[in-house]
């Protein structure tokens, strides 16, 4: 017999039944749909601002992909996991089994935690007036909101295990507990949003 959609267990162990996004304002774009395999296949890629259609699991395994760059340069090579979506596939679950294992709790719900506490609301916009670079505070879009959480966490394990002994799963669980946590002294995503936040409320 066929499971029925909210029978639908992400990589078959963990349900996103019960897990609710406290965040008035990325409720809408945190995608909790029950799913088997979070692998859409590219299906939402041409369309403007539907990544809020994919599955939050996959978008966290889709910046592993090129967890190597900082700014717009690749500061660390990502030759390891670019375009191997089974290693990065593998490296989420037996992430999430470490959360489980750590913390006791369904670590698609500390995960969801971890990006509400990584989602910077405000940040700064710098324009050109006359000869003169003028740096604002201006509020960040859900959308934005959102990737900037996962790229900083997936970019923080990434260095934390780059050429050391910890490894990308165990670099990653930490970051993820850390970050629901809202421990900005183990965090770095969390510890980079309270930054940006505090040089936003300086150039209002």
């Amino acid at each position: 017999m066929f499971e029925t959609m909210s029978e639908l267990k992400i990589f078959g162990k963990w349900s996103t039944v019960d897990v609710d996004v406290k965040d008035p304002g990325l409720k809408r774009y945190i995608n909790l749909e029950p799913l088997l395999v979070p692998k859409s296949r590219g299906r939402h890629a041409k369309q403007s601002f539907h990544k809020s259609k994919i599955n939050i699991v996959e978008r966290l395994i889709n910046k592993l992909m090129v967890p190597g760059h900082r700014g717009k340069k690749h500061q660390i090579t990502s030759g390891r996991v670019t375009g191997k979506y089974l290693n990065n596939y593998n490296i989420v679950k037996n992430c999430f089994d470490l959360i489980e294992k750590k913390t006791k709790k369904n670590p698609i719900e500390v995960f969801v935690r971890a990006i509400e506490n990584s989602a910077l609301r405000e940040e700064i916009a710098a324009y050109q007036v006359g000869g003169i670079i003028v740096r604002r505070a201006v509020i960040t879009s859900p959308q934005r909101r959102i990737d900037v959480a996962l790229k900083n966490i997936a970019q923080a394990s990434y260095r934390s295990s780059f050429g050391k002994k910890q490894g990308i799963v165990t670099a990653l669980a930490n970051e993820i507990i850390a970050a629901s946590e809202n421990d900005t002294s183990k965090s770095h995503a969390a510890k980079e949003k309270e930054r940006i936040e505090r040089e936003a409320e300086g150039a209002r």
